[in-house]
């Protein structure tokens, strides 16, 4: 199962509406960095744990979501412990975890396009920037969608590289992965416009869609 992809539910998490779990995801943003003590980062990764099993999801698919980014955390924290304190180190990855549980938990228990509508109605004041929401949306859902991928694309890039002996050179990571994401990202555009791909003319879910949701 590819990471974050939307699991199907009844569960509590799963009847929230995605405008409020977007709000709480910004929220919880906000806070850890407006607040950067290490007992409330360690009490809001805590509390989000806790909404897994919340929500129905089994403890295995919830460490997926941190395994492709584990040697980054681990790297995050050893530099932190040596230019500054391991208990800033153990802030640093604590925060990060927190905030990618907590995304990959959004899009785990919400559409696409659940999410993007909740986007587009929360972006409606942007329509007096002469910008338009409905694109703006659509943006930042792929964003979220791709932020495991991302870190997939990373984690076999250094498997790669770790057989060529490189895989303490962030160079030899950085830029494969840097072409990697450029490419992703033109091949969806270009897929997306090859269709016309409209995202104010989304269709109607399909009948199987709608059962699964009832």
């Amino acid at each position: 199962m590819m990471l974050s992809d939307y699991i199907p539910g009844n569960s509590l998490i799963h009847r929230l509406p995605p405008g409020l779990k977007i709000l709480a995801l910004a929220l919880l943003g906000t806070l850890l960095f407006v607040f950067p003590r290490l007992e409330s980062t360690l009490t809001a990764l805590l509390l989000v744990m806790l909404f897994y099993p919340l929500a129905r999801i089994s403890p295995r698919i919830m460490l997926l979501q941190l395994k492709p980014l584990l040697w980054v955390l681990a790297l995050l924290f050893a530099v932190q412990w040596w230019m500054v304190s391991w208990q800033s180190g153990v802030l640093v990855i604590a925060r990060l975890a927190a905030l990618l549980l907590m995304a990959a938990l959004v899009t785990l228990t919400t559409r696409t396009t659940e999410m993007i509508d909740a986007l587009e109605r929360g972006l409606f004041w942007l329509r007096y920037l002469r910008i338009n929401p409905a694109k703006v949306s659509l943006a930042l859902s792929l964003a979220m969608r791709f932020i495991p991928v991302l870190a997939a694309i990373v984690a076999e890039v250094r498997e790669a590289q770790k057989a060529r002996g490189l895989d303490r050179s962030v160079i030899a990571i950085a830029i494969p992965v840097i072409v990697r994401t450029l490419k992703m990202a033109d091949d969806i555009a270009a897929a997306l416009e090859a269709r016309a791909y409209d995202p104010r003319l989304r269709p109607e879910r399909s009948d199987a869609e709608k059962v699964r949701g009832s």
